[in-house]
């Protein structure tokens, strides 16, 4: 038997290092936070030497490039998932023998493993020509012989007959080439040699070498027919009817139908459950129509112009090919498949890390209610469709792929499929990419690539059974190259011709590949001519029937369903929530959020200034700092049974050294999070310190938000305005996603903000931005104008508000993104601290705060000063020295938006006296709040009142990076702001 595997090639168990009990009792992480080792099943026929020893080595062979990077040391942390290691055996002394005897035929074979796909059939349209490969010429290797017989022990993989996948111990040189060039260089074609970890490239070659591909049946082929058949007919029936709209059909690569049947089908026999998936808009109609389960009627209805959503409902909708639905596909295992289909913007590749964020989150939520034998991936799949052009052109696709097998990101390995139209707008591959492939980027995460000639769509099942295999063996992504065409333009109204003239007479003379398919099946005597005429005009005729009920069809809402039920659609999202916990319970959370395991070596230093002075300052309760607040806060939400998750770059520690959720042994490394360790009964927190990313963390982040509102979702930037990178997210998902498609996120965004002399990209989160983006009113007198923006603005100045705007995100019946304009040198000044009375019970955040100072006796204010943010305190020193503290008045806004009209106006009148009301801010005057308040509050001001300014001037860019110019401008907006 051959030496690439001797054993059970249907084995699927995977060997784990199982963490220590006490590991996972210090670190207080759920029982099934780590994956758990089990016994691997092995048949009559397997060899003990398939599992290594659970041993370091097992996880990472010596083969393994995750050997050459250094073992972070959270592996014991909840929601610290990795896959399970599946391990070939090495070859056996025999085996490296004969590979030393037959080196020049096990250079040959190497050859085709590596370089096969170049010389494979692969392009339909034949645009580019098959190659003579040099490293698969056999007299190279001084091969010359067809007759001679060699022994293929560890070498190659030659079945003994088609009915039997047992090695062959010898063949001849021609019977091997002629296997090689059918395994290698036929309509599939493979790329795994790259692969870094040697179990992974021998299961990869005995797959392909072995593989009897299962019979194509009756009812398979009949499945093939009908869904490329109604792809077709549903492209022509909208030609007809909608000859205008730009549809972009799936005309050319329609076997991407066949492609995704075969992989929901393949999944849910292997017990998958739930796939997520996100795809851009090529093709998306037919799927929705065909696979999906939509209503052609409602299809229909938006193309006429009708909304998708009832005509009550607060949505502004989405263009056609956004649309999503989320059905379950029955195919007669024990539990139908659930597709959750995102709703995509048209910035192409934006929704993949959104649908990997989705896939995590129902990973968690299955595992934390599930069996200790559940592995990573074995129930959620997720499954990303990219277009060749922008695969490879969107640096969002690099940052999702470095995601996909880090510990907190991971949801066990997606599928990638590529549907490769050769062609990206009107540019070509050679202006496209500098890659052959546009698959090639894969390889930077060491993923598998499998190429297939998109012609031939039962190939195309062939190849997707081998990608899920692989998936579901390794845990890992794998990426299906599905190379087709695009029958007309970049949509239905481009002439392709203008610029690809030849292309496009290929395309043109070529029959559809449902007609192909159609005359392989009436060749191979499967079905009959009238047969096919006969279900293409009846699924015509049943796309006309769908669309005569255009005019009375009404559609139906489909949010806040499932997990969201108990959630509603709010028309006010000005709430006062009593927010506050005992100080009881704040005081042991709060202890709780610092002790350690007996046996745990803290940092001295974090000792001394974390530990002890949390401790010190909760005996008087005066003197809550921000960590302490936040961290209160969490622990809070825990015991009441939310889930916490806190990602981005550094959060664990915090980029200020502040927060130090996760604490390191100073001997071991181990990691431990001390507000996991509360109780049994408590939720989770996980610390998810992210790559060094901000458009694929954040849409991960984004992504899991939507799976549930249990979770509280927050990504911290490590300075403000790094949420520039992940712009895209932010605009077509966090502002718009609910009044797109009604779907609610309660997503916090931590972003520190402050002019300190830090520069210009150090200082600013860009609150200007912000607040564009939201939907607040302009008319804020009207009082049937309801507050019930987009997403909220804050921007608080104590850790109470901090703490109060946490809970109240959770504690609402709705959700809403959350955006902090967050603390930077607040976090350790002396004077920006709270009370625990101050989180007490009948406490809640507060929109704008006055000034106790001057509220006793307002009569005497000449000057009120509307401020927010840091400033509050330059300006509340200032005064004291000024002695202006009978004369102006300090008016901090927390909450920006929703606009607080209700709290600027009571102070408004409490000052109505008052001779001058000023906006007056750190940034530069086109940036900060100033554009968005100066319309609003000088709607509230008297008549004969207007509203000033104080701050920097207009500037480029957002804060100088000279810092006696900064300190300057600093001293400068002081001096005005008690200028009376």
């Amino acid at each position: 038997m051959s030496g690439i595997i001797r054993l059970a090639a249907s084995s699927s168990a995977r060997t784990v290092l199982k963490p220590s009990a006490g590991l996972v009792r210090s670190a207080g992480i759920h029982r099934h936070a780590l994956q758990q080792s089990s016994k691997p099943k092995l048949t009559a026929s397997s060899s003990s030497k398939l599992f290594s020893r659970p041993s370091r080595a097992a996880i990472f062979p010596a083969s393994s490039i995750a050997q050459q990077r250094a073992a972070y040391h959270d592996d014991g942390a909840y929601g610290y998932r990795v896959p399970g290691v599946y391990s070939m055996p090495d070859y056996t002394p025999e085996e490296l023998a004969n590979r030393v005897e037959n080196a020049n035929l096990l250079r040959l074979v190497i050859g085709y493993r590596t370089h096969g796909h170049i010389a494979a059939d692969l392009d339909p349209l034949n645009i580019v020509k098959r190659q003579k490969v040099l490293a698969l010429d056999a007299e190279r290797y001084a091969l010359n012989d067809d007759a001679k017989s060699y022994n293929l022990s560890g070498i190659l993989h030659v079945n003994k007959s088609k009915s039997s996948a047992e090695a062959k111990e010898e063949a001849s040189l021609k019977t091997a080439i002629a296997h090689l060039e059918k395994s290698y260089c036929g309509k599939i074609a493979y790329e795994f040699m790259h692969i870094p970890n040697a179990s992974e490239r021998r299961w990869f070659a005995h797959e392909v070498e072995s593989y009897q591909k299962p019979p194509i049946t009756p009812d398979d082929k009949q499945r093939i027919f009908e869904l490329l058949t109604k792809s077709e007919v549903f492209d022509h029936f909208m030609g007809k009817k909608f000859a205008q709209v730009k549809r972009y059909g799936l005309e050319g690569a329609e076997s991407m139908m066949v492609a995704l049947d075969a992989l929901f089908q393949t999944a849910s026999k292997a017990g998958v459950t739930e796939a997520v998936l996100g795809m851009p808009h090529r093709g998306r109609l037919n799927l929705l129509t065909d696979l999906m389960q939509y209503n052609p009627t409602a299809l229909f209805s938006k193309v006429k112009g009708n909304p998708e959503f009832p005509i009550n409902l607060p949505a502004s909708g989405d263009v056609l090919s956004h649309i999503a639905n989320s059905p379950k596909l029955d195919y007669g295992e024990a539990e139908p498949i659930h597709i959750s289909m995102l709703h995509n913007p048209s910035h192409l590749e934006a929704v993949n890390p959104v649908a990997m964020g989705k896939a995590r989150a129902k990973q968690m939520d299955l595992i934390a209610n599930s069996s200790p034998e559940c592995q990573l991936g074995d129930k959620v799949m997720c499954v990303q469709l990219h277009g060749d052009a922008a695969f490879t052109g969107q640096g969002v696709v690099m940052e999702s792929l470095g995601l996909s097998n880090l510990p907190h990101f991971t949801s066990g390995g997606s599928i990638h499929i590529v549907v490769n139209n050769q062609i990206g707008y009107t540019t070509p591959a050679q202006n496209a990419r500098s890659s052959v492939y546009s698959s090639d980027i894969g390889k930077m995460i060491n993923a598998p690539v499998i190429h297939v000639n998109g012609d031939h769509p039962e190939e195309v099942v062939h190849a997707m059974r081998i990608a899920f295999d692989y998936r579901n063996k390794f845990r890992k992504d794998v990426i299906l190259d599905l190379i087709a065409y695009r029958r007309w333009g970049h949509n239905e109204l481009d002439e392709p011709a203008f610029t690809q003239p030849l292309m496009y007479n290929n395309i043109r003379a070529r029959k559809s590949v449902p007609k192909m398919y159609e005359e392989k099946l009436l060749a191979e005597n499967m079905i009959t001519k009238s047969t096919i005429d006969e279900f293409r005009q009846d699924y015509f005729e049943k796309l006309e029937d769908d669309f005569s009920e255009i005019d009375s069809f009404k559609p139906e809402a489909d949010h806040l369903q499932g997990k969201w039920k108990d959630m509603i659609l709010p028309t006010e999202t000005v709430s006062r929530l009593d927010t506050g916990v005992s100080k009881e319970n704040m005081t042991k959370i709060a202890q709780a959020s610092v002790a350690t395991p007996s046996d745990f070596e803290i940092h001295p230093r974090l000792e001394k200034f974390h530990v002890q002075s949390r401790l010190k300052k909760l005996k008087d309760g005066q003197t809550i700092d921000w960590a302490t607040a936040e961290a209160i806060a969490f622990g809070s939400l825990l015991k009441e049974g939310y889930d916490v998750r806190i990602c981005g770059q550094d959060v664990g520690r915090g980029t200020f050294s502040q927060r130090h959720a996760m604490l390191v042994d100073q001997k071991t490394e181990r990691v431990h999070i001390p507000l996991n360790a509360m109780s049994e009964s408590q939720g989770h927190l996980e610390v998810a310190n992210s790559s060094l990313s901000e458009l694929a963390v954040l849409a991960f982040e984004t992504g899991m938000s939507y799976e549930t509102p249990k979770m509280l979702n927050i990504w911290e930037a490590q300075f403000g305005d790094f949420f520039n990178s992940a712009q895209v997210t932010i605009d077509t998902y966090v502002s718009s996603a609910e009044t797109k498609w009604l779907r609610q996120s309660g997503l916090v965004m931590l972003l520190p903000h402050g002019y300190d002399g830090a520069g210009p990209e150090h200082s600013s989160c860009r609150i200007e931005r912000w607040l564009q983006m939201t939907n607040d009113s302009f008319d804020v007198k009207d009082p049937s104008i309801k507050a019930n923006t987009n997403m909220h603005v804050v921007n608080p100045t104590t850790p109470a508000q901090y703490f109060h705007l946490l809970r109240r995100q959770m504690k609402r019946d709705f959700r809403k993104p959350l955006i902090v304009v967050g603390p930077k040198t607040l976090l350790r000044l002396p004077t920006a601290t709270s009370s625990l009375e101050d989180m007490a019970p009948g406490t809640t955040f507060e929109p704008v705060l006055g000034d106790t100072k001057t509220e006793e006796d307002p009569s005497s204010v000449e000057k009120v000063l509307f401020v927010s943010g840091k400033l509050y305190y330059d300006l509340i020193k200032e005064r004291q020295t000024k002695g202006a503290d009978e004369k102006v008045a300090i008016v901090r806004v927390e909450e920006l938006s929703p606009f607080p009209k209700e709290g600027l106006k009571q102070q408004i009148e409490t000052y109505s006296g008052a001779k001058e009301f000023t906006w007056i801010q750190e940034e530069p005057q086109n940036g900060g709040a100033y554009s968005f308040m100066e319309p609003r509050i000088r709607q509230l001001l008297p008549e004969d009142k207007s509203l000033g300014y104080i701050g920097r001037d207009a500037s480029a860019a957002p804060a100088t990076g000279i810092a006696v110019v900064h300190r300057k401008e600093s001293a400068d907006i002081l001096a005005k702001a008690f200028r009376l």
